[in-house]
C-alpha cells in the first residue's frame, strides 16, 4: 500500500478530477457556500446541492456528466455538530466533497467500477482492507460488487431500513420527503484491528475502525406524497467522498487533523497563540474554524445576528474562544487567512481574490470579542443576582451561550467561582428547541413545487417579454390549484397556469414578477403575479374573473405596460447604482440583494462602515451622469466563461447557466435575465432616499426613478416651503432661521437648567434641616415638583454628602408622572438596599423600579399613594435597622 504524505490535498483534488475527466464528465467548478435561487437550505451542505433542478429535471445540461470538488458547510439546519468539532478525528464545519454525477447517462455498473478503478488502480488501496454496503434489497449492486469486482461476499454488507420506517435506511438516500430518492452502496476503508469498532451494520459500528470513504447514491424512483416509489424515466447517479477522510487515509494517518492541510493551519495557528502542544483541541478547533469562515466571507456572508451570519458570527466567536482559551488576547484569527489563501488558492482563485476582505470581515469580529466577553460578564453578574440562589437557570446559561458565546463550560466554571451550579438540564433543553428551528429551516421546500412528474411532461416557458408585452396563441400546458394540476377552473377560483410562451416576466434577479391580463374567446383570468417554478416554468399566479379555462386552451396574454415600464427603469438604474458603489467605495461592494419593483429599488450591498452625506451625494451625482450620457443598453449572450473574461459581474444568489445574458450600460457589464430600458436617457432621474444597515459589514439604499423622483423632489420642495413659512423666512434662508432658533433654544434650555439648579440646590438644604432620625441614620423621604430624574440624582448626591450616614428617596413630580431616586449612605449600606427602598414606593404607586444597592431609580403614577408611601418609608427603614 502505497500511502504516504506525496498525496497531498492539492494532489487528491487534481488526481480525482483528471481521472473522471478521463472518462468524459465535464469538470464543473464549485457552488458558493450560499446556495443560489434556494432560500430554503441554509447552506451548500452536500454536492448535489446545485445540481439539484437538474435531478427535479427542471434543468438539462449539454454533457449528462460532470465531476467537481464542491465546499460544503454543515453548522446549521439539521447537520449541525459545531459542538463536537475539533474533539473528534473527522466532524468539521467546512469540508470538501469530491463527487461525480450521472444525469440519465451511466448507471451501476460504471459508478460502481470506476470507483474501485480510482481506489485501488490509480490510488494503490489496497482492496483487501476495502468493504462495501449495499440497501438490503438492491441485488442488482450486490451482484456488480461480488461479480464484476470481485469482493467476496463476506465484505459486501446488506443494510436494512434501520431508521424507524420503510425507506429510512443508511443505504436509502432521499433529496426531502418526497422526491428523487433511490439505494446507495457506501465504501469503507479498514484502518486495521489497532482501532475499536465493528464493521458498519453491527451493534458497534460506531468505532473508529472502519470509515466511510465513499458514497454512490442511485437515483432511481421518484417518491410520492402516500410513500410509493415510481420509476425514474431517467435514474441517475450522485456520488460523495470526503476529500478530507481521503487524505488521512492515503497519507496514512487516522485523524483528519493530521493530514497535510490541516497541519499547516495548526502550526501557523500554535505559532499565532503561542501554544507549544500541538496537540491542543483549541488548536484544531481553530484550523477547522478559518476555512468555514473565510469561505463564507468569500461566498457573501458576513457576521450578523440572525440567518446565516448569524451561523458565520457564532464560528467566529468559537475560534476566538479557543484563542482566548490559549492565553491569547490580541487578534490572531484574521492572520491565518493568508496562510488558507496560499493552501486553497489555487484550488478556489476566488480566495485569495477577496482575502483583504475576508481579512478585515473576521478582524472586525476580534476586536468586538473583549467587548462580547465583557457584556456577557455584565450580564452573567445580572443573572446571579436575579437568580437568588445557588443555581444558574439554564435558560439564562443558554442565553449566554447563543448571545454573547458563552460556551457551557465557561458558564460552569464562573458558577463554581462563586459556589454556584448550572441546570445543565434546562441548558440541554433550550439548545434542542433552537436545533430543532433549525432543522426545520433547512429542509428542502417552501414555495410551489411541481411534481417530478409533470416536470417531465413540460418543455421550458419561451420568455417573449424582452421585446413585447402582447403575445397571441399561447397554450395552456397546465393548471395548478393547492399545487396540484387540474383539468380546468371555473370563474372565482385562483389558480396557477402555465403557459408554453409568455410575455409575463417571472420574479427572479430582484426583479418582481409582472401582472396583467390572460384572454381567451370568454375568459379572463387576473394575472396577480408570475414567478418561476423549477427555474423554467412560468407560473402565472391570480385569479380567473370569467368563463371556464382548460388545460390545452390557447389565450392571449397582456402585460400590466405602466407597471413594466416604471419597473424596467428601476432595474437598469440599479445597474448603474451597483457600478457607482464600487467606483466610489471600492470593489469590496458586492451585491447582497435587491428588489427591483415598479415603486422603487432597494440595493443591499458589502461595507464596513455607514455611507457619509457627502459620499451618497456623490453616487447620486454619478448616476445621474450615467443617466444623461444616455448609454446604449447593449444585450448579448454568450459562455460564462466568455463573459467572465469581458469582466462581467455576477450577481450575489443568482444561478447561471452555460449560456449567459451579459447587460452592458457605459462602464457597468453584468450578468442579468432581466428587462432594461434601451437607453439609459430613459431613467430620467435617480434619487437617493435612505441608507442604513441591515447587518454587520451589509448597508442598504433605496432610491426612486423617473415620475417617482420626480414626485418625490416637488414633495421635498412642498416641506421647504412650508418649513420656510413656519420660520417666517424664504427658501433660501431657511438653514438661517433655523440655526437662529435652535441656538435660542438652547440658550432658554440652559436658563431652565439653572433655575433647576437653584431649586434643587434650595430644596437640598431645606430637606437636610427635615432628615428623620432612625436608629442613627438620617432618613429623607419628600416629594419634589418639576423635577426631572437628572435634577433629581443631583440632589440625591448633594444630600448623601451632607448626611453621611442616611436613607434617601426623592419623588420628582411632572404632569402626573412620578420619576423615584433612592440613595444609601455610609454605615447602613448593607442592611438598607437602594434598589429595594425604590421597588417598596414604586409599588404603592403603581409602578417599578430598580438599581444598585447604593442608588436606584424607578417611576409611577401621582395620586394619594404616593404621600402615603413616602410617610411609610421611616418605618420601613426601622425595619430593616431593627429586623428583631
Amino acid at each position: 500500500m502505497t500511502t504516504s504524505s506525496q498525496y497531498t490535498t492539492a494532489r487528491i483534488r487534481s488526481e480525482f478530477l483528471e481521472f473522471f475527466r478521463g472518462k468524459g464528465h465535464e469538470i464543473v467548478p464549485s457552488a458558493p457556500l450560499v446556495p443560489a435561487n434556494d432560500p430554503t437550505l441554509l447552506f451548500t451542505n452536500s454536492g448535489m446541492v446545485q445540481f439539484k433542478d437538474v435531478f427535479l429535471g427542471a434543468e438539462k445540461r449539454a454533457n449528462p456528466r460532470a465531476a467537481d470538488v464542491q465546499r460544503c458547510l454543515r453548522a446549521g439546519g439539521k447537520h449541525n455538530d459545531l459542538d463536537s468539532v475539533g474533539y473528534t478525528a473527522r466532524h468539521h464545519t467546512f469540508f470538501e466533497m469530491l463527487g461525480n454525477w450521472s444525469f440519465g447517462d451511466y448507471f451501476k455498473k460504471e459508478a460502481i467500477a470506476w470507483a474501485w478503478e480510482l481506489l485501488t488502480g490509480v490510488w494503490k488501496l489496497p482492496p483487501e482492507r476495502l468493504l462495501a454496503t449495499v440497501y438490503h434489497t438492491d441485488d442488482e449492486a450486490y451482484a456488480i460488487w461480488r461479480d464484476q469486482v470481485g469482493l467476496p461476499g463476506d465484505r459486501i454488507i446488506r443494510i436494512g431500513d434501520n431508521k424507524g420506517a420503510p425507506f429510512a435506511s443508511d443505504n436509502f438516500w432521499q433529496m426531502a420527503d418526497t422526491g428523487p430518492c433511490g439505494p446507495c452502496t457506501e465504501i469503507f476503508y479498514d484502518h486495521g484491528p489497532g482501532y475499536a469498532g465493528g464493521p458498519p451494520g453491527s451493534p458497534d459500528e460506531d468505532g473508529d475502525r472502519f470509515i466511510e470513504i465513499w458514497n454512490l447514491v442511485f437515483m432511481q424512483f421518484d417518491r410520492q406524497p402516500d410513500g410509493t416509489l415510481v420509476p425514474l424515466p431517467a435514474p441517475c447517479v450522485d456520488t460523495g467522498m470526503g476529500l478530507e477522510r481521503l487524505a488521512a487515509v492515503l497519507q496514512g494517518v487516522h485523524s483528519n487533523y493530521e493530514i497535510d492541510l490541516f497541519q499547516a493551519l495548526i502550526g501557523e495557528a500554535a505559532a499565532l497563540t503561542g501554544t507549544r502542544d500541538l496537540q491542543n483541541k483549541s488548536l484544531r478547533v481553530i484550523a477547522d474554524h478559518i476555512r468555514a469562515c473565510s469561505f463564507l466571507v468569500v461566498d457573501g456572508v458576513l457576521p450578523s445576528n440572525e440567518g446565516r451570519g448569524y451561523v458565520l458570527r457564532r464560528i467566529i466567536r468559537r475560534a476566538l474562544r479557543h484563542g482566548w482559551m490559549l492565553g491569547t488576547r490580541e487578534p490572531f484569527f484574521h492572520r491565518l487567512v493568508a496562510t488558507l489563501s496560499a493552501l486553497m488558492g489555487e484550488a478556489y482563485p476566488e480566495l485569495p481574490a477577496k482575502q483583504e476582505l475576508v481579512e478585515k470581515a473576521l478582524l472586525a469580529e476580534e476586536e468586538r470579542f473583549a467587548e462580547t466577553l465583557d457584556a456577557g460578564m455584565r450580564i452573567f453578574d445580572d443573572i446571579v443576582e436575579r437568580s437568588g440562589g445557588k443555581v444558574i437557570p439554564g435558560a439564562d446559561a443558554f442565553r449566554l451561550y447563543d448571545t454573547y458565546g458563552f460556551p457551557l463550560d465557561l458558564t460552569q466554571d464562573i458558577a463554581r467561582e462563586r459556589g454556584m451550579e448550572v441546570d445543565t438540564a434546562g441548558f440541554d433543553a433550550a439548545m434542542e428547541k433552537q436545533r430543532e428551528t433549525a432543522r426545520a429551516a433547512g429542509k428542502f421546500g417552501g414555495g410551489v413545487q411541481l411534481p417530478a412528474d409533470l416536470v417531465a411532461q413540460l418543455q421550458p416557458t419561451a420568455f417573449l417579454g424582452y421585446d413585447r408585452l402582447q403575445a397571441e396563441g399561447l397554450s395552456v400546458l397546465a393548471i395548478l390549484r393547492d399545487g396540484r394540476p387540474v383539468e380546468s377552473i371555473q370563474a372565482g377560483e385562483e389558480a396557477i397556469v402555465i403557459l408554453d410562451r409568455t410575455p409575463f416576466y417571472g420574479e427572479s434577479g430582484g426583479q418582481v414578477g409582472d401582472t396583467g391580463e390572460l384572454h381567451g374567446l370568454d375568459t379572463r383570468f387576473a394575472v396577480a403575479d408570475t414567478q418561476k417554478l423549477a427555474g423554467q416554468f412560468h407560473g402565472h399566479s391570480g385569479r380567473l374573473e370569467a368563463g371556464v379555462l382548460r388545460r390545452g386552451d390557447t389565450v392571449s396574454g397582456s402585460v400590466d405596460a405602466a407597471r413594466r415600464a416604471a419597473t424596467v427603469l428601476n432595474h437598469s438604474a440599479t445597474h448603474l447604482l451597483h457600478g457607482a458603489l464600487r467606483g466610489l467605495l471600492g470593489t469590496h461592494v458586492a451585491q447582497k440583494g435587491s428588489l427591483v419593483a415598479p415603486d422603487r429599488l432597494r440595493f443591499d450591498f458589502s461595507h464596513f462602515q455607514p455611507v457619509t452625506a457627502e459620499e451618497l451625494a456623490e453616487i447620486e451625482r454619478r448616476v445621474n451622469a450615467e443617466v444623461r450620457a444616455n448609454h446604449p443598453v447593449v444585450i448579448r449572450e454568450m459562455g460564462m466563461q466568455e463573459a467572465m473574461d469581458a469582466g462581467a459581474i455576477a450577481l450575489f444568489g443568482e444561478k447561471y447557466g452555460e449560456r449567459v445574458r451579459v447587460v452592458a450600460m457605459g462602464d457597468s457589464v453584468e450578468l442579468c435575465g432581466g428587462t432594461h430600458v434601451g437607453r439609459t436617457g430613459e431613467i430620467g432621474l435617480f434619487k437617493l432616499v435612505s441608507e442604513g444597515g441591515v447587518s454587520a459589514g451589509v448597508r442598504r439604499v433605496e432610491a426612486l426613478t423617473g415620475q417617482a423622483a420626480l414626485d418625490h423632489v416637488a414633495q421635498e420642495e412642498r416641506r421647504l416651503r412650508d418649513a420656510a413659512g413656519l420660520l417666517g423666512g424664504t427658501t433660501a434662508d431657511v438653514a438661517d432661521k433655523l440655526k437662529a432658533l435652535l441656538e435660542r433654544q438652547k440658550r432658554l434650555e440652559r436658563e431652565i437648567e439653572l433655575h433647576k439648579a437653584k431649586a434643587a440646590s434650595g430644596a437640598t438644604a431645606d430637606l437636610a434641616q427635615r432628615a428623620v432620625d432612625v436608629d442613627g441614620a438620617k432618613v429623607v423621604a419628600a416629594r419634589l415638583e418639576g423635577l426631572d430624574a437628572k435634577a433629581l440624582r443631583d440632589a440625591m448626591d448633594r444630600l448623601r454628602q451632607q448626611l453621611g450616614n442616611a436613607v434617601i428617596v426623592l419623588a420628582g413630580v411632572s404632569d402626573g408622572k412620578v420619576a423615584l431616586v433612592a440613595g444609601v449612605a455610609g454605615a447602613v449600606m448593607g442592611r438598607v438596599k437602594a434598589g429595594e427602598l425604590v421597588g417598596f414606593v414604586a409599588g404603592r404607586i403603581g409602578g417599578k423600579g430598580g438599581g444598585r444597592p447604593d442608588m436606584a431609580q424607578g417611576g409611577g403614577q401621582d395620586g394619594p399613594g404616593l404621600q402615603e408611601a413616602l410617610a411609610e418609608v421611616p418605618a420601613w427603614v426601622a425595619g430593616k435597622l431593627s429586623p428583631g
